[in-house]
């Protein structure tokens, strides 16, 4: 017992000399403290209208840091992320000093490239504890995005080498494939070639048009969906109008009629300015997509009107008198006899309202709903190209063109069936009215002037 508890204190006292010892030590020869400390690690924004980072565009990075008291900085080695490109020829180094760090000044540095790194090596070393900041051009990041965090290290006079602390991280945004195949044009000889020529630039510059066309095509489905909803919405009132401009009442008449002249005799844009603009000052505040369907709506039934009212009025009187021998009233004469074959030859009119409304569309522009023009005009503001109209025009023509030459061949079509009847009796009378041929040796004998006489 008394020999373990001596071998106690002996082992205590042991432990008090070594840590007197490490004191004694530490106090003669003070460790040199690194204390870099990185202040800013950012990436010059490159997105189009925006203020975010792309991935697989190109930027420039600055990264900036501030030195201890005691340090002075000789060599830098960056080390990017997997799979990111950069420029080393370009790469910068300036040493800010003074209180507010206004003043610059631009150290001499051989920069390298190994792979994802970056060293630098400065001619002649930083002034201790100055601020450094490095800016490193023509980084692409990696095109599917994420954080991207810059990891390295860093020499001082006295030849020791420290991890660079922490740096902030980038956000990079992935690119999308159209931005992708963007920026793969962009690299192309014969696009740079193009582009070289101002005009060609500005209006059909293939790079802005594949950026263009995913963003104006959600605004093509947007022109698609208020068309395709307002003219259904616009024929059956259309239809009511006809009835009520042909009524024997003054009174539907007149309504009809007002309606009508008013509707046609004002500009649809002006019409969308007062929906849009006035409602809202009278408390109404339905949502505008469905404000422009009504309104599109609304000035397509009037010229509807007009449509199915000329081919009403264009029905043979016979056929109400027929229908009238057969026992049918107005009303059963007009929805089975007269409204069949009025759609049948309005049908190209018709096809002819649709297309104009569908070109309407653009006029909501004006008023903030998102549609084909509104989408190209956004990209016209973040690119200054014109191109994004061009693209916008080019879909307005994938609708149009066929239809418009469909309703030609349907025109077409009307006009030899309604023609082809009466071409082959006129045919039938002119031979009926031709002279006849006469054999000279015919037995009945006919004289020269019977001959003349037909």
């Amino acid at each position: 017992m008394l020999r373990s508890l001596q071998q106690s204190k002996l082992f205590t006292v042991v432990a008090a000399l070594m840590l007197a010892a490490t004191v004694v030590f530490s106090l003669a020869c003070p460790l040199q403290a690194y204390a870099l400390d990185v202040e800013k690690c950012t990436a010059r924004a490159n997105q189009d209208g925006g203020a975010g980072v792309l991935g697989a565009t190109e930027t420039r990075v600055t990264w900036e840091a501030q030195a201890d008291a005691s340090e002075s900085i000789t060599a830098l080695t960056f080390t990017l992320p997997a799979g990111t490109t950069f420029e080393v020829e370009d790469t910068r180094v300036t040493q800010l000093t003074g209180e507010d760090l206004m003043d610059r000044e631009f150290l001499d540095a051989e920069c390298t490239q190994s792979g994802d790194e970056l060293s630098i090596v400065l001619d002649q070393p930083a002034a201790a504890g100055s601020y450094v900041r490095v800016e490193i051009y023509g980084v692409r990041f990696p095109a599917e995005g994420g954080s991207m965090v810059l990891t390295g290290t860093y020499q001082l006079t006295d030849s020791s080498v420290h991890n660079l602390p922490d740096a902030p991280a980038i956000k990079v945004i992935a690119l999308s494939v159209p931005e992708q195949i963007s920026n793969w044009l962009a690299d192309q000889s014969w696009v740079q070639a193009w582009n070289s020529v101002n005009f060609l630039h500005l209006f059909f510059d293939p790079t802005i048009m594949a950026t263009s066309f995913p963003v104006v095509f959600s605004g093509f489905l947007q022109a698609l969906v208020i068309v395709a909803i307002a003219f259904p919405l616009a024929i059956p009132c259309g239809l009511i109008l006809a009835f009520m401009r042909m009524s024997k009442l003054r009174i539907l008449r007149a309504i009809g009629t007002t309606y009508v002249n008013v509707v046609r005799g004002t500009p649809l844009f002006l019409q969308i300015y007062i929906a849009f603009f006035g409602l809202p000052l009278a408390g109404i505040n339905p949502p505008p997509i469905l404000l422009g369907v009504v309104v599109l709506a609304m000035n397509s039934s009037a010229y509807l009107c007009e449509i199915f009212r000329a081919g009403i009025q264009s029905i043979s009187a016979g056929q109400f008198e027929a229908a009238a021998s057969l026992g049918m009233n107005r009303a059963q004469t007009m929805f089975y006899v007269i409204i069949p074959q009025t759609v049948r030859r309005v049908i190209p009119t018709m096809t002819s309202e649709f297309i104009l409304l569908y070109k309407d569309t653009s006029l909501l522009a004006a008023v903030g709903i998102m549609e084909v023009v509104m989408y190209a005009r956004t990209i016209v503001a973040a690119t200054g190209s014109i191109t994004p109209y061009i693209v916008a025009a080019i879909f307005y023509l994938i609708i149009t063109l066929p239809l418009a030459k469909i309703v030609g061949n349907f025109e077409a079509k009307l006009a030899s069936k309604d023609g082809g009847t009466s071409n082959k009796k006129n045919r039938k009378n002119k031979k009926k009215d031709q002279p006849q041929k006469v054999d000279a040796n015919d037995d009945q004998g006919i004289t020269p002037a019977e001959i003349s006489s037909l």
